[in-house]
């Protein structure tokens, strides 16, 4: 049960409920923000096998910044409520330029939160990770000495159990899409659109299927879309005579697509594809960008606020009728938020402000 973010949905439980009917190992993948005892105790109830806790950082203003929000101390509590249920747990670190000499740090956190296993997953460069490959791509000497942390830890520990993935554009050896394109998984996403891995929603010349028109069994020997890159027979060039094709597949189609347009490429990440120029020269290491800070979520209260000048108020009895977002006697702030906003309020929906993400990152790109 993975996202975004898993949590805001409400049939949340029922979701898990009915996998654990069907027999399938359920393991939810949240950010832990909002993850209360409660919330935790009802998907226990109704099956949860194991909790995924992601964490950006072991140091908090590291952490802060890569989510884009103040989120250190969430996480914490989160894993605290995990260990509390004694409920399956493992952080999932996505290592990258930034964080990646904080490693020893990160396995000590996984393990004083009481994890079972951290899995430390080096960065696949797709949608705006590719955008930013340039800040994000470590070193060759990073990648040594974590893989020297990673080793010792594993020498003089038994747990938590460390999963450590290389990334594929360092080794010039492809890892295979999802253990095979349409060999073992299938992601159902929240439009509810059948796909071989959860980032095939970018290869738009694809028609993937909808579980609310066709049942999975179909929507597996699906020719059009499932049966597009299975197996080995629709191999080209260097792939078609390669000894590791049975064992790689021809690498990931979804990078294939996004840097050659064409997922029925060789994975460019290969040593051995036409396109690998593309990888070592967007790959090149530069000097990370400076990335802004990360906002603070504003506390909230729920239902419809008064709006005052075109902006929000705190509330009807504000003397000053101060703009939105100014403190009120309690200390405590409203939610900012235009007035021209296409937000639907809601008595039962508590409302937080998001800053365009793509503003934000196209000053990100132009830095």
């Amino acid at each position: 049960m993975s996202g975004g973010e898993p949590l805001l949905r409400r049939d949340l439980a029922e979701i898990v409920a009915s996998a654990h009917r069907a027999g399938v190992y359920t393991q939810l993948v949240t950010s832990g923000v909002g993850l209360t005892a409660d919330r935790l105790g009802a998907l226990l109830d109704a099956g949860l096998n194991s909790v995924q806790l992601s964490l950006q950082d072991a140091r908090r203003p590291g952490s802060d910044l890569i989510a884009g929000r103040v989120s250190y101390d969430d996480k914490e509590r989160a894993a605290g409520v995990i260990r509390a249920a004694r409920a399956p747990f493992g952080p999932n670190v996505v290592l990258h330029r930034r964080d990646l000499d904080n490693l020893p740090e990160i396995i000590e956190v996984g393990a004083r939160w009481g994890a079972d296993r951290i899995e430390l997953a080096n960065a696949q460069f797709h949608g705006w990770a590719l955008h930013n490959r340039a800040a994000l791509m470590p070193t060759g000497g990073q990648l040594d000495r974590a893989k020297a942390t990673v080793a010792a830890w594993r020498e003089r520990h038994e747990r938590p159990e460390l999963v450590w993935v290389m990334p594929d554009h360092h080794e010039g050896v492809p890892k295979p899409c999802m253990g095979g394109w349409g060999a073992r998984s299938i992601t159902v996403g929240p439009d509810r659109t059948a796909l071989p891995c959860p980032a095939a929603y970018g290869i738009t010349d694809l028609a993937f299927p909808n579980v609310r028109d066709e049942p999975l069994a179909r929507i597996w020997s699906d020719p059009a879309a499932f049966d597009a890159y299975r197996g080995t027979d629709w191999m080209t060039g260097p792939c078609r005579e390669c000894p590791r094709r049975e064992a790689d597949f021809g690498g990931c189609r979804c990078q294939a697509h996004a840097l050659t347009g064409d997922a029925a490429r060789t994975d460019p990440a290969c040593a051995l594809s036409p396109d690998h120029h593309l990888v070592r020269r967007r790959g090149r290491a530069r000097t990370p960008v400076r990335l802004p800070p990360p906002r603070r979520p504003p506390l909230t209260r729920s239902g419809p606020p008064a709006r005052v000048a075109g902006r929000r108020r705190c509330g009807a009895a504000c003397p000053a009728a101060r703009p939105c977002g100014a403190p009120t006697a309690g200390g405590d702030r409203q939610a900012v938020r235009p007035a021209a906003s296409a937000a639907v309020y809601s008595s039962s929906i508590r409302t937080t402000s998001r800053p365009a993400r793509s503003s934000r990152l196209a000053a990100i790109e132009a830095r």
